[in-house]
């Protein structure tokens, strides 16, 4: 009965094993991370006890991998890479070179490495992590600002030359002299698969969605997410030899282009994060801690790339460009890292033969320390730009966000469903020169409305990541204008977001209303008060009483009913 338990045995122990002691590095402040990997390394061959099965945790690794891509894929917005782009690619290709060419000379000298070995070796530590990216920006409120777009566009950068590697080395190496044969294949197959996803799927994919969405059935949609991300990765692989990785980005990217971006994201999010989780914990499991004893040179090398190189490559462009110290050495700090890619490009190297398992032993710990003074490097730059740029006589203009909402200056209000109640506070709203954004979940009035030129953006008002993309975070208030939405639940969520933030709720019931009260939801409107006031008001003046009781009566009738 082993083998028929082995894939619950090893999601049990690697996951309870990454909750354990993801908790407790989060609780020392460190990234939760360091603690999935050190999970790794406690369930793996290398350590006494428990042992998770080392090739169904790389499967599972592997769908990590897919939907980490689809969520990068998800957030790649052209118009924002357009807007950073000569940063983003000049600063990306100065900083891979920097490394590779570091790598090359220091691995060459030192560890008798060939130049090839030391250039895919030096490519594979110049990417930074996605996951550790955006969540020191999101800690820090900066990934919705410039520099989170330089950051981002500039990572996008970096994830698109490392998925054209991970395509095109095998054929680079290939045997029996036929490289320029498998390079064009290669090639021509990675053309076509580009072209089908972007393409074909530009108006499949979208048109698949909103059938879905039009059911109603928050599971079925998460399920068509899931299985549009895994279907093309896999199709990817076994159609057009190109990588899972590479699938799952142009799938993501077709859909962060719809108007399901957003919904996309928030429903994949929980499946996301829990396969990346046994992503890191299947790469601890391939580091041997005793090999440490040996291999500790080549880490601190590797260490003094990540942390010296890469850094000074990325403030160097970011000077060039003129752009604000703060902004480079924040952007800088962010990608003092690395992550899953250098994994994946490690692992490829091996098993092609350009260098043994020993780099494994110099990059996994690498990675861990990188990781874990990632978010402390980041807080301690930030401080020093602040301080530096604040004794500058010429300070640069605040950085402003970048979401659904317009930023045209104007005061903003997030207003959840736009049935007849949400149509009224937004014209209401409009005429008195405050933007209203629109959270709804029927795909054909997020069409229609759109196409009018309002701010609507399809998604789940439960999910803090559509509030953060309807620009709750610097709302004026939010408006649940519809009695079906569980306005407790979104409430907590929308405090979670922006702790100051108004939040006024349409709701049926009289009880229901003096309980959103108690949780501190700054003004409820009850459909059976207001009817209640509605009919007695009119009956009283219909009955010729004096605006005295009128007025008396229904003060009366308010404080019954709150």
């Amino acid at each position: 009965m082993e083998h028929q338990t082995t894939l619950i045995l090893t999601l049990a122990g690697g996951l309870s094993a990454a909750m354990i002691l993801g908790f407790i590095t989060q609780k020392l402040r460190l990234s939760p991370l360091v603690g999935y990997l050190l999970a790794g390394i406690l369930v793996g061959p290398y350590s006494p006890g428990f042992e998770a099965d080392a090739a169904t945790a790389a499967q599972c690794a592997e769908i990590g991998v897919i939907l980490l891509m689809f969520g990068v894929g998800l957030h790649f917005h052209l118009k924002d890479l357009l807007a950073v782009g000569a940063i983003a690619l000049g600063g990306a290709a100065v900083q891979i070179s920097a490394a590779t060419l570091a790598s090359m000379v220091m691995l060459h000298y030192f560890f008798g490495f060939s130049l090839m070995s030391g250039a895919i070796f030096g490519m594979a530590i110049s990417v930074a992590s996605t996951v550790v990216l955006t969540r020191v920006l999101t800690d820090n409120h900066q990934l919705h600002t410039h520099t989170g777009h330089v950051a981002l566009g500039w990572l996008v950068v970096e994830d698109i030359f490392t998925i054209l590697l991970l395509v095109l080395l095998p054929a680079v190496l290939s045997p029996g002299g036929e490289f320029w044969s498998a390079l064009g294949l290669t090639l021509l197959k990675l053309a076509g698969l580009t072209v089908f996803t972007l393409v074909v799927g530009q108006k499949l994919i979208p048109l698949f969605l909103g059938y879905v969405a039009r059911t109603g059935t928050r599971d079925l949609f998460t399920l068509a997410v899931i299985a549009l991300a895994l279907g093309i990765a896999v199709a990817a692989a076994y159609v057009f030899d190109a990588s899972m990785a590479l699938g799952a980005f142009l799938a993501g990217m077709v859909v962060g282009q719809s108007e399901f971006s957003a919904r996309a994201a928030a429903e994949a999010l929980p499946l996301r994060d829990a396969f990346a989780v046994l992503f890191f914990v299947s790469v601890g499991m391939l580091f041997d801690p005793v090999a440490l004893l040996t291999d500790w040179p080549l880490m601190l090398v590797t260490l003094f790339i990540i942390l010296i190189i890469k850094p000074l490559g990325a403030l160097a462009m970011t000077t060039l460009f003129r752009k604000p110290l703060r902004l480079g050495l924040a952007v800088s700090a962010s990608l003092s890292q690395i992550g899953e890619f250098s994994f994946i490009l490690a692992a490829m190297g091996i098993s092609l033969g350009i260098f043994d398992a020993r780099v494994n032993n110099a990059i996994i710990p690498a990675a861990m320390i990188s990781i874990t003074l990632n978010p402390m490097i980041f807080r301690r730059v930030e401080g020093l730009a602040r301080w530096i740029e604040g004794r500058r006589k010429n300070d640069q203009p605040a950085e402003g966000t970048s979401t659904a909402a317009p930023d045209d200056g104007k005061p903003h209000v997030v207003v959840i469903g736009y049935g007849p109640v949400g149509r009224s506070c937004c014209s209401i709203l409009r005429e008195s020169g405050i933007t209203p954004v629109v959270v709804e979940m029927n795909i054909d009035t997020v069409r229609k409305e759109r196409g009018k030129g309002l701010p609507i953006l399809h998604g789940d008002a439960g999910q803090a990541e559509v509030l953060r993309e309807a620009g709750l975070e610097r709302a004026e208030a939010l408006l649940l204008t519809t009695p079906s939405i569980p306005a407790s639940d979104v409430a907590a969520i929308a405090r979670a977001v922006n702790p100051d933030i108004r939040i006024l709720v349409h709701t049926s019931f009289v009880g229901e209303a003096r309980k959103l009260r108690q949780e501190g939801v700054t003004a409820v409107f009850s459909g059976e008060r207001e009817v209640a006031l509605g009919m007695s008001e009119y009956l009283l003046r219909y009955l010729g009483a004096p605006e005295a009781l009128v007025q008396t009566e229904l003060e009366r009738v308010r404080q019954k009913l709150d």
